[in-house]
């Protein structure tokens, strides 16, 4: 197999991994291939992205891991993105998964999944996107997973002085939260959202 299939398989195992990036631990024993190979792999993608200016998306290393990114030069329409009329809504699975990180922070994703229980991989791109939600740091676990917070940002929109002012939350969601429930809340919690539109 030459280098150029190589990148493409390294270019599609990191836009699966998402915002939860790839070791290279991870990325050689996908890949079948020794450490410096995968390091050649990576800096010959990473040239190709950076030499050719009509690429949108470069890769970059964070905490011991490789994740596809957008490049810093686009970000004042990746802004007028975020901002556009059309993008202020948030769609239930976010308000959910919005929801759930202001309460349970700080949390990971496979813990809102938990809560949720579907997929949240979207919807937690949508809310980085829109500035509510960051990364609070790392899991000292196997994975490394991400860890979410809210941002100052999400206190300024709701008109919070801090997250003591959020309504009360039930207690029990995991066990004895039922269905019926969690969509009552998450429907005042959209009733919030909306009115501070």
């Amino acid at each position: 197999m030459d280098l150029i299939n190589w990148k493409g398989i390294l270019e599609s195992l990191l836009f699966a991994a998402g915002d939860e990036g790839l070791s290279i631990k991870q990325i050689t024993t996908v890949m079948e291939i020794e450490e410096f190979e995968a390091i050649e792999i990576i800096e010959s993608l990473k040239m190709d992205y950076e030499s050719n200016s009509d690429r949108g998306i470069t890769i970059i290393e964070l905490a011991d891991t490789y994740q596809l990114a957008t490049k810093k030069e686009n970000a004042v329409y990746l802004k007028k993105l975020v901002e556009s009329p059309n993008t202020n809504t948030l769609s239930q699975a976010a308000l959910e998964t919005l929801a759930i990180i202001s309460y349970k922070q700080p949390i990971t994703r496979i813990e809102i999944e938990e809560i949720r229980g579907v997929k949240t991989e979207r919807p937690l791109q949508t809310l980085m996107a829109k500035g509510l939600i960051q990364e609070v740091g790392r899991q000292g676990s196997n994975g490394r997973a991400i860890i979410y917070g809210t941002t100052k940002e999400f206190l300024d929109h709701f008109g919070l002085k801090d997250l003591k002012e959020l309504p009360p939350f039930p207690e029990k969601m995991e066990d004895d939260f039922s269905q019926d429930e969690a969509d009552l809340f998450f429907e005042k919690f959209q009733d919030q959202f909306n009115n501070e539109q």
